[in-house]
């Protein structure tokens, strides 16, 4: 999966979730999703290498947290 598409479904989960999850920076992930499709020309790599390493494995543990505690409902 990449950046892109990682955005583009973060940009269709409903206003109920966002607003119960507010930790989860649903707005900045969209927005790198935006900066990652239509300004790729000034992205710089180590911008993007700490996202995907340090940003994304920190975003990932948040979702499974919300999956595993919708599930247990």
């Amino acid at each position: 999966m990449t950046t892109i598409n990682i955005g583009e479904l973060v940009k269709n989960v409903a206003m109920e979730p966002r607003t119960a999850y507010p930790d989860v920076p649903w707005k900045a992930i969209a927005g790198f999703r935006d900066i990652t499709a239509h300004r790729y020309q000034t992205l710089r790599m180590e911008d993007v290498y700490a996202s995907v390493h340090v940003d994304f494995p920190m975003i990932r543990e948040q979702l499974m947290d919300i999956l595993k505690n919708e599930n247990d409902l």
